[in-house]
């Protein structure tokens, strides 16, 4: 579990339910209404942005948003340094059964050891990257998508209430409840945009950056071993992408 999405999420979604605890009571924001137009109308509209098997897997998605996504690219540099090493002392043949961190680095290392020149794996690899970066933006646009609605028809659960509340002005007591339960509508929407799918949306694209960045190293350390280049040269090369404090652990190593 992703700590600080977690903590993210609670805090923002406690702030709003604090704000209007705050306000004596919590029926004053509750509406049928509101829920049917903006989550109910809203989750149809969304399903049909995409195909049904992309909208059901988009929420498996977005709950994998709160897990923790551990690309350690120190101890990817380490790796593929000892890979370097063994490569140029026994052989390619000798990187077979080595052990990796997932099945990325692992399909790029026995293409290795079956042989494959550097141009057929950067070719085989970057064309992997790019099909997990289409399956990625599928499921990141139905989020982008529930962005785009849950205002879109919180107003319109807005303007709903508004006609009724306009239907029955001769009922000048029931005028301010009116507009009270009009408004929900709007508000409902905005949460649904800025507490939940907004913030969801961010994470999954920038989860997506870091997998991408992740492997594409991998790559480059792959290529580089497959040329041959020494231990020392492959982590010059990679260590230039880690944070100054990480870079000084190498350069002092």
């Amino acid at each position: 579990m992703d700590l600080g999405t977690l903590i993210g999420f609670v805090g923002g979604a406690a702030s709003v339910l604090g704000a209007m605890l705050m306000g004596g009571h919590m029926g004053a924001f509750w509406s049928l209404h509101g829920i049917m137009i903006v989550f109910v109308g809203g989750f149809f509209a969304a399903m049909y942005t995409t195909s049904l098997g992309n909208f059901i897997a988009s929420f498996k998605a977005m709950g994998n948003a709160f897990k923790a996504k551990n690309f350690k690219l120190d101890e990817l540099i380490e790796k593929m340094t000892e890979l370097s090493n063994i490569a140029r002392k026994d052989g390619m043949m000798a990187l077979e059964g080595q052990a990796v961190p997932d099945l990325f680095f692992q399909k790029g290392l026995q293409m290795l050891v079956d042989g494959a020149d550097e141009a057929k794996l950067a070719k085989s690899l970057k064309a992997e990257i790019n099909a997990m970066k289409a399956r990625h933006q599928e499921k990141q646009d139905v989020a982008k998508a529930w962005v785009e609605l849950g205002p879109a028809y919180g107003m319109m659960g807005t303007l709903i209430g508004l006609v009724e509340m306009m239907g029955n002005m001769e009922d000048t007591a029931a005028i301010g409840q009116g507009m009270a339960t009009a408004l929900i509508g709007t508000l409902y929407g905005a949460i649904a945009a800025n507490v939940l799918f907004g913030p969801l949306a961010s994470k999954m694209k920038n989860n997506t950056t870091l997998e991408v960045q992740y492997r594409e190293m991998v790559i480059e350390g792959l290529r580089a071993i497959s040329r041959g280049e020494s231990a020392r040269n492959i982590q010059d090369s990679m260590v230039c992408v880690l944070p100054p404090v990480q870079q000084a652990k190498f350069q002092a190593a």
